[in-house]
């Protein structure tokens, strides 16, 4: 009996090394996750290479054909605000809250040069090696990702354009000073004390355009006083000079300059491009 006994302690010592041995099942090989598409242009009127992100909702019944109105975004990369963006426009539209929209973010590559007018003053000189760049952004805009788009997508005419901070400064100066170029302007916190604030001061004598040109814009300010105040007087010179431009101005007080982005631009795609009521049966 003993000697079956230590036979079988001796055969599962024997044993275990070989079970050990045996490989674990691998995990299964992970894939990319594509919420859109990307594509470079090299640009003339900047003199470089941009990364834009493109993504295209799709609510349920909607034909992929259909040609979309587009969403323009600068700090539209994949590290920046084109994600939370995105997501946005998916939950609106599939909830029926939003008319759908190509999404079209512009990645980085020297934001405060590309987001700011000319200045003076010695303060905002310091911010970046290079200011000033804002009208040669507006012309690659224009004259290339627009065409671009169009080549590359079904698109239809109505354009709009949203920024946050020095961007909102940018959806600003490009409301005032060529109006047309978008339907619709959204401005989240716009640093419009750039330049001593030269281009609220001076808005006043580029309303009459505005309001020519039909744009419409949703202005939002957070809870920072200087930015609020800011933001506060340009919706009054709006309101008086141009009542029909101005469709919303959003005063969100709770939030700070780091937060606004995502709470505000829910409220503005909401607001500027409500979904059309269901047809009755």
């Amino acid at each position: 009996m003993r000697l079956i006994v230590l036979s079988l302690l001796l055969s599962a010592v024997s044993a275990a090394p070989l079970m050990a041995a045996e490989p674990a099942s691998q995990p299964a090989v992970a894939s990319p996750l594509a919420i859109g598409e990307t594509f470079t242009i090299e640009s003339k009127a900047l003199g470089e290479t941009r990364r834009i992100n493109v993504y295209r909702p799709q609510p349920w019944g909607l034909d992929p054909k259909t040609p979309l109105p587009v969403l323009y975004m600068p700090d539209g990369g994949i590290g920046e605000d084109f994600l939370h963006v995105a997501g946005l426009v998916q939950v609106l539209t599939g909830n029926g809250s939003m008319r759908p929209f190509l999404l079209v973010g512009i990645e980085n590559t020297e934001r405060r040069r590309d987001m700011t007018g000319p200045s003076n003053v010695a303060e905002d000189r310091k911010i970046a090696p290079r200011i000033g760049g804002s009208a040669a952004y507006r012309d690659f805009l224009r004259d290339e990702l627009m065409p671009q788009v169009r080549q590359r997508y079904p698109t239809t005419d109505e354009r709009a354009l949203i920024g946050e901070s020095l961007a909102g400064l940018f959806v600003v100066e490009t409301l005032l000073q060529e109006p047309t170029l978008f339907n619709s302007y959204i401005a989240l916190d716009p640093s419009l004390w750039w330049n001593r604030g030269a281009l609220l001061s001076g808005a006043g004598k580029q309303l009459p355009s505005v309001a020519r040109s039909g744009a419409r814009l949703f202005l939002a300010s957070s809870g920072q006083p200087e930015l609020a105040a800011s933001s506060a007087r340009l919706a009054a010179v709006l309101q008086q000079a141009s009542p029909a431009t101005l469709v919303k101005y959003q005063p969100l007080p709770e939030e700070t300059h780091a937060t606004i982005y995502h709470p505000a631009a829910l409220q503005a795609l909401r607001t500027l491009f409500p979904a059309p009521p269901p047809a009755s049966p």
